[in-house]
């Protein structure tokens, strides 16, 4: 098999190949279909508990609006960054 990749697709790969985190080429390419096939044949069950859990605490009340969790998220930032 023959693959023509985009010249920036292609220079990665040869970085990646050089950096030593595939043997080959081939290698590489290898592994970047089994993530694409990984992620295809993925149906998200894994997800179910996560959904659930959410869906219970929304049912309580329990949940703050997106821009309070970013001003939360911001202060315990700042809170590290000062430590």
């Amino acid at each position: 098999m023959n693959i023509t990749l985009p010249s920036e697709q292609q220079k990665w790969l040869e970085a990646e190949v050089a950096a030593g985190r595939f043997d080959s080429m081939d290698d590489a390419v290898a592994a970047a279909v089994a993530e694409l096939m990984s992620v295809d044949g993925d149906d998200l069950a894994w997800a179910k508990p996560y959904v659930e859990q959410a869906r219970a605490s929304v049912a309580r009340g329990d949940v703050i609006s997106g821009e309070e969790f970013f001003n939360r998220l911001d202060d315990k930032l700042g809170k590290l960054r000062a430590s």
